[in-house]
């Protein structure tokens, strides 16, 4: 199929882009299926509609075949994207939830770096191979998704919202490697029975919501779906899909290199791109949300830091081991700063000169990727697993990862159009996006790293203000002293009452060991 050339640009640019479309009504489709199939369910029908897009997208022998492949392989992508971070999130504790999500989106990026390598080795390659085998090579990856997923466990969170009790609280029971008398287990469970159960008294119905009923139970759950989507959608406004579905194209057409470089360049810094995420492992708890994200997306906040000289180890040395209160003199909003400047200015210059400054603005294209790849790359996708509450987490999830897959479309759909027309200025417009997530997060955003998913659910029952950069628990790193006394009260509270009706615990344990004989993880029925 013939999409090069610049009467091809339209053409090229829905043809990538339509996959995003796939991808929204994938994510829209898990506001129902997913909280009625649960999450493994809903993760294996999601790969099997995968399998038949990629079925269809290697069969194809025209556009308008590959159109329809792509769609439907993105609504399959979009019921698991907006499936597997809820149920990570909710089989999870709260020091490791972070961490976990981060690392999830990490393999994302060495998927993506893969698929570049992949790429740039079957561009030597003329006929309809180059393309047809990268496709081939996803069925290894839904084939592990097939696999494994059976054999995991279902959310525990899902099974207590539905009523089933017993099988959650040994599913958190096993996941601790503890018993379910354990009072930490029986806390748990009491946790989030009670978060189930303000929800099911106080929560509404979306024909509410699009009402702008509030309720009476204060559950502020517009404001939290927002919260969730919004992540979403500053994600790809920051201009990530810019650069990732069209580097090559940008490098060929912004900085007039020849197109083997162009894609070597890519797969060069998608490695790049994947080493540097590493960073955000351990630090999404350390720093919190808020700081990733407006860490990454900003400018400096300690002007100190600007007055010594900035060499490439002390640069890496900072991103690794940073001080709490501030930050490299750099950003992605910097990034793309330079590229706007060093791309202008590669226009106006004679040819020489022209190549070199153009060639300098590849260095922030890779810069750029670093301080995505530490900070807006994992926390959108986990924020709004944990903003939302229990009745809402897989709706919002999925409303934010369908804001996500909108907003994919419109950025995909425009990239090769903008570059062609705007050329240099079509890069102030994501200059302009990152200045001003810093001071969007800054005053709205509230803290949710080092909190129980309960925690959030108090936060705004006890009606958190809009502007949470005023509220100290609101945004603090640590968890507040408040919600660590509850929790250690009700453990205590719980140990008591279990020390106190040993038969009742009998009884109990023999109603979850029963259920267990029955089966294991594998069957949703069972515990």
């Amino acid at each position: 199929m013939d999409l090069q050339g610049p009467s091809r640009t339209k053409l090229l640019g829905t043809v990538t882009a339509i996959y995003d479309v796939g991808c929204f009504f994938g994510a829209i489709a898990a506001f129902s299926l997913g909280e009625m199939l649960g999450r493994k369910k809903t993760i294996l029908l999601g790969t099997s509609i995968m399998a038949v897009g990629a079925i269809l997208q290697i069969a194809a022998f025209g556009v308008p075949q590959m159109i329809v492949g792509r769609i439907v392989a993105g609504i399959g992508n979009g019921l698991n994207t907006a499936t597997a971070p809820v149920w990570q999130a909710e089989t999870s504790k709260a020091a490791w939830r972070g961490k976990l999500v981060v690392i999830e989106m990490i393999l994302n990026i060495a998927g993506f770096s893969l698929s570049n390598w992949v790429t740039y080795g079957f561009s030597f390659v003329g006929d309809p191979v180059s393309w047809r085998m990268p496709l081939v090579l996803q069925f290894i990856f839904i084939f592990v998704l097939f696999t494994t997923t059976p054999w995991l466990p279902e959310s525990p969170r899902w099974l207590i919202a539905h009523g089933r009790v017993e099988e959650a609280e040994k599913i958190i029971a096993d996941l601790e490697a503890t018993t379910i008398d354990d009072p930490w287990v029986v806390t748990e469970s009491k946790e989030i029975q009670w978060a189930a159960d303000f929800e099911r008294e106080n929560g509404m119905s979306w024909t509410d919501l699009l009402k702008g009923k509030t309720g009476a139970g204060n559950t502020s759950t517009i404001r939290r779906l927002l919260l969730g989507a919004g992540t979403q959608a500053m994600q790809q406004l920051a201009g990530i899909n810019v650069t990732s579905y069209y580097l090559p194209t940008v490098l060929v057409e912004s900085v007039k290199l020849e197109n083997s470089l162009a894609r070597l360049l890519a797969a060069c810094n998608s490695v790049s791109y994947l080493l540097f995420s590493l960073i955000g492992i351990p630090n999404v708890e350390r720093w919190g949300r808020r700081k990733m994200m407006m860490y990454a997306a900003g400018m400096p906040s300690d002007r100190s830091f600007l007055s010594v000289p900035l060499t490439p180890a002390r640069f890496v040395w900072s991103l690794i081991f940073p001080r709490t209160d501030s930050s490299t003199p750099a950003g992605q909003c910097f990034c793309y700063l330079m590229i706007t400047v060093l791309i202008r200015y590669s226009e106006i210059l004679e040819e020489n000169a022209a190549t070199k400054v153009a060639s300098a603005s590849i260095a922030f294209f890779f810069l750029y990727y670093i301080f995505f790849g530490i900070g807006w790359q994992g926390v959108p996708w986990l924020y709004p697993t944990e903003i939302n509450s229990l009745a809402y987490r897989t709706k919002g999830a999925a409303l934010g990862t369908a804001t996500n897959w909108a907003f994919n479309f419109m950025v995909v759909e425009i990239t090769p159009i903008g570059i062609q027309s705007l050329q240099w200025r079509f890069y102030i417009i994501w200059t302009m996006f990152n200045a001003s997530f810093v001071p969007i997060v800054y005053l709205f955003y509230p803290e949710t790293a080092d909190r129980t998913l309960e925690d959030i659910d108090r936060l705004f029952r006890d009606d958190a203000p809009i502007f949470v950069f005023r509220d100290k628990d609101a945004i603090g790193e640590k968890r507040p002293l408040k919600y660590v006394e509850h929790y250690e009260n009700e453990v205590r509270r719980n140990s008591s009452i279990i020390n106190a009706n040993p038969e009742a615990m009998k009884k109990r344990l023999a109603s979850v060991a029963k259920a267990n004989e029955e089966g294991g993880w594998g069957h949703d029925e069972k515990v």
